[in-house]
């Protein structure tokens, strides 16, 4: 055993001076100071100018009050430092927030007045809600039930969409179901045993969370932000029914037409034909084990349901969203009954988002209030002749063109929502179109963001991981298929079903 334990030391040390071998072989030489100072200040060059570009831009019109400057110079710095820098984005909302207050761009209490908005208690309540579903084992519960149920690699695939529908109605964060989805996606990829097949698993999972986002009111941060600014441009607004009743046909069709153009580019007809296992541990996993909800996985789901519903009678008993979920987060947290500690349960709130969206909106509520999104649309109508068009069918191109490639310049959902949502309301206003109709259609644009990876957290996580997924060229091929697919979408459910449910133009 000494010799035995000799040898065994002596090849470590062996493969430790090969392994340090390799690494000197193949690690790029050491940058030098000067180098990486250049660097580094080229990588500023591009923010910086554009900053200097908007700084002056925003001082040439006379009929912009100071104000409106100001916010509109916040707004042009935020988004350079969204599209140009790697900078926090929650970090930069506030930054600018803070300067447009310091420069007399909006009052103080702007920022104080957005944190208490009823969205970011939405927001919270629902997060505490998928922290619950996620540590109970509810939402792999669900999950597995479902996928277990598919043969083939063709019924994994579609079956795996019908799991992530729902999801978008309890997980009120793309990269939250992205997360719950990371394990059974991870399962399937073992038992698949197939590049080509993980790859379209990867590309399949995030796409269909985010096309399924407009099926619901919580689906995204963005949604709320679009309300909360279509309030306070046009004193109207949407409830959790509406939205579901104009959303989730939309999400369903957009979501299994999405399933099936990945399994069409990404495999061929013995892949999707192929019988496929979920495994555990390299074993088949028995479906009868563990069939019997847990208590908490009981409560956790009663709680859940009771919140649907009373989110889908908002109308009949006059208690808010935002109010339903506050009380089913503390219900989910209360001592010796809940599912979980109160701690437990701050801990599952994304911070970061929740102090974006407050910032967002007063970003927006910045150039709404200073009449600087009201000047900008005035000066667009007037060079375009936008304001000119008659024709529906042209108004809906121009809404669903503006909105499906905005995410190309703009990769934040929330930030996309800040910048289009005024423009767009005013659009409504000043064409005698309806603003609810506007909004929503435009919503459903601003959903659809796969063109590249950066374009949304949830396409990040199935490609950053140590199991090879997709390219981005994968991406690519697949976006231009999805975005003339979208555009049909829209055109189709506006004439074959929205103008006939209360969302005429």
């Amino acid at each position: 055993m000494q010799i035995t334990g000799e040898k065994r030391r002596l090849w470590e040390q062996v493969d430790e001076r090969r392994r340090e071998r390799r690494h000197r072989r193949h690690a790029p030489e050491p940058e030098a100071p000067e180098r990486k100072e250049s660097r580094r200040l080229s990588r500023f060059a591009l923010p910086v100018g554009l900053a200097a570009v908007a700084g002056t831009a925003v001082l040439l019109p006379e009929e912009l009050s100071f104000e409106g400057r100001v916010a509109l110079f916040g707004f042009a710095l935020a988004t350079i430092l969204w599209s140009t820098t790697k900078l926090n984005s929650a970090y930069v909302a506030l930054l600018v927030v803070l300067l447009v207050v310091l420069g007399g761009g909006a009052e103080q209490e702007a920022l104080f007045d957005s944190l208490a908005s009823d969205v970011i208690w939405l927001m919270i309540g629902a997060f505490v809600l998928g922290g619950a579903m996620r540590i109970t084992g509810l939402a792999g519960r669900l999950t597995g039930l479902v996928v277990g149920r598919a043969k083939t690699v063709r019924g994994v695939f579609f079956m795996v969409t019908t799991v992530l529908l729902p999801l978008s109605f309890f997980i009120p964060s793309t990269s939250g179901r992205a997360a719950v989805m990371m394990p059974v996606f991870r399962s399937l990829s073992d038992a698949a045993q197939d590049r080509k097949i993980t790859r379209a698993l990867a590309l399949l999972i995030p796409t269909v969370i985010l096309v399924a986002t407009i099926s619901t009111l919580i689906g995204a941060g963005s949604h709320l932000i679009a309300i909360d600014l279509l309030d306070e441009i046009s004193d109207r607004t949407i409830s959790f029914a509406q939205w579901a009743l104009w959303g989730l046909p939309f999400g369903v069709v957009a979501a299994y037409l999405s399933c099936w153009i990945v399994t069409r580019l990404f495999l061929d007809g013995e892949r999707l034909s192929r019988p496929m296992e979920r495994r555990s541990g390299g074993r088949r996993s028995d479906p009868e084990k563990g069939s019997n909800l847990s208590r908490n996985e009981r409560f956790t789901l009663f709680v859940l349901l009771a919140m649907v519903g009373l989110w889908l009678t908002e109308a009949l008993h006059g208690i808010e969203i935002a109010t339903v979920t506050i009380a089913g987060a503390l219900v989910l947290t209360l001592p010796q009954v809940g599912v979980m500690k109160w701690k437990d349960g701050l801990k599952s709130v994304s911070w970061n988002l929740i102090l974006f969206v407050g910032a967002a909106l007063a970003l927006g509520n910045a150039l709404i209030e200073s009449g600087a999104a009201e000047w900008i649309i005035e000066n667009l109508f007037a060079a375009t002749g936008i304001d000119q068009i008659e024709s529906t069918f042209l108004v809906l191109l121009v809404i669903g063109f503006i909105s499906l490639t905005s995410h190309i310049y703009m990769t934040s959902h929330a930030a996309r929502a800040v910048a289009l949502v005024p423009p767009l309301l005013y659009l409504a206003a000043s064409l005698d179109l309806n603003p609810v109709a506007v909004l929503f259609i435009s919503t459903v644009g601003m959903d659809y963001c796969q063109t590249f990876p950066v374009s949304s957290k949830a396409l990040l996580m199935f490609q950053e991981t140590d199991i090879e997924t997709f390219q981005p060229t994968d991406l690519l091929r697949l976006s231009a298929v999805l975005l003339i697919v979208h555009i049909v979408l829209i055109v189709a459910f506006y004439f074959g079903y929205w103008q006939w449910t209360g969302l005429s133009l």
